[in-house]
């Protein structure tokens, strides 16, 4: 089998205000660094209907979010989230980006997926937009494996430097979800501490402080997050695939390095392959140094492409 990989031209569509750090060169960078991977299952990302929308937010949350949608120029939906003409179709697509790798890889057609579109979607909780994020992309996915699909239990692990604030609020009652995240702390949006646990108890934060590096985070993920994914036993595992906890990253203060994304990711398809016959579904989030998120994106995709092979 191969590796899936699930892009749009609408990603590009998706526009903010100049000097913002969620903006089109984002995925230039990571569609032209993929370009130069062979062997890759190359798609577009379909729209998603508002059914699968609907699986995480309201239909009055969807309807505002289309609402809002200005004709030209830009809106703001807080300080830091924007939207323009195209951003409604680009949230859509990076929802049913994730939705159809997860289709694919539950039916064999292929044995891992990264999907790279934007814009990103761990921040969005039920009824608010923040953080750069419209929807609820992975946990949207996570739903559809566990509600169409019928899995008994599904895993969500979450590497960005930000905490998934919005994945931990969609999946809180969801005791088939076990959703961990490693996230630097302090720090934008401020949740994320260990206390917070979900209904039932099956989310799991891992704070780390300023300036963690690589060999610090690798003892915590091994010391926690993968031995509980482990113990769960998940029939998928979803990946928000956040790439500011590199040390250039202008918007977090950890100190990880290129390799750390790839040990990382060697360790989650570990897990994978251990409970899960491989199955992984990765999709973008965060990374706003382009030259490190470029690195960084290819150096996890090609650890899926050879697990995929």
């Amino acid at each position: 089998m191969t590796t899936a990989l699930f892009t749009h031209p609408a990603s590009r569509a998706h526009l903010a205000p100049p000097g913002h750090p969620e903006r089109v060169a984002r995925i230039e960078a990571v569609e032209q660094v993929l370009a130069g991977l062979d062997g890759l299952d190359r798609r577009q990302a379909p729209r998603a209907a508002a059914v699968e929308v609907l699986r995480c937010h309201s239909a009055a949350y969807l309807a505002g979010i289309e609402a809002a949608i200005p004709t030209t120029g830009f809106a703001a939906l807080d300080a830091d989230t924007f939207v323009s003409p195209g951003s409604f179709d680009a949230a859509l697509r990076a929802v049913g980006g994730v939705c159809a790798a997860v289709d694919l890889v539950l039916s064999g057609g292929a044995a891992n997926a990264f999907v790279g579109c934007r814009p990103p979607g761990h921040h969005a909780e039920r009824e608010t937009a923040m953080g750069f994020c419209l929807l609820g992309n992975v946990a949207i996915g996570a739903k559809r494996a566990l509600d169409h699909h019928g899995l008994a239990r599904v895993a969500v692990l979450d590497f960005d430097v930000h905490h998934g604030n919005g994945t931990q609020d969609l999946l809180w009652d969801e005791g088939r979800a076990f959703f961990a995240s490693s996230h630097q702390m302090p720090l934008y949006p401020g949740s994320g501490y260990p206390a917070e646990q979900g209904a039932q108890g099956q989310i799991l934060n891992l704070p780390l402080a300023p300036g963690t590096g690589g060999a610090e985070m690798r003892v915590a993920w091994e010391g926690a997050i993968l031995p509980a994914a482990l113990a769960f036993r998940p029939d998928l595992i979803l990946i928000s695939a956040g790439f500011d906890a590199h040390a250039a990253d202008p918007l977090g203060g950890l100190n990880w390095e290129t390799e750390d994304f790839t040990w990382l990711t060697q360790r989650i398809c570990d897990l994978a392959e251990a409970v899960c016959g491989g199955r992984v579904v990765s999709t973008l989030e965060g990374g706003y140094d382009l030259q490190a998120l470029a690195a960084s994106v290819a150096a996890h995709v090609q650890v899926l492409k050879e697990r995929g092979g």
